[in-house]
């Protein structure tokens, strides 16, 4: 059942609502038994891997000893640590507020682990009320997250928060 879910995503044409949902139902299903959180981290990281189009980064930090530690993703080797505050990860993990990055150029501050990101978006995943990872994507295209993006990943990451945490 879940193989053909993940397939379907892969291979049609969806609107982005639609994209999101079945990205969130494939992530559900995937991390609903299982109580390894970075396990979950990893499969979720897969998913949103396939489930994008036009990415070069897709994966976790988590919130360890007050700083970002790199967690599970698809992509280029990254940065391991993000202090709070610093870079897009680092703003939104200490704002705990999504980043919507159309020009990482344009960021203050960005920290640059893949010279072709061009836009980023970073989602906290909040477990009580507390920042405990953050979900960032980044992409070669500029512009490629708006608010659609950002909406479907902070359901996905209000769906996941307490099968990582």
């Amino acid at each position: 059942m879940l193989r053909s879910m993940f397939e379907h995503a892969a291979t049609t044409t969806l609107g982005k609502a639609a994209l999101y949902e079945e990205l969130r139902a494939a992530a559900g299903a995937i991390t609903q038994t299982e109580p390894d959180g970075v396990a979950n981290m990893a499969n979720v990281a897969a998913l949103l891997w396939q489930f994008l189009p036009d990415l070069n980064w897709a994966g976790f930090y988590r919130m360890i000893g007050g700083e970002l530690v790199l967690g599970p993703f698809c992509g280029k080797p990254a940065c391991i640590r993000i202090p709070l505050g610093k870079g897009v990860c680092g703003t939104a993990a200490a704002s705990a507020r999504t980043q919507i990055v159309p020009d990482v150029h344009a960021f203050p501050g960005h920290i640059a682990c893949d010279a072709a990101s061009r836009s980023e978006l970073v989602v906290p995943v909040v477990l009580d009320g507390r920042v405990i990872a953050v979900i960032d994507l980044d992409s070669p295209k500029p512009g490629r997250f708006d608010g659609e993006d950002a909406a479907g990943v902070e359901a996905l990451a209000g769906l996941i928060a307490p099968r990582i945490g």
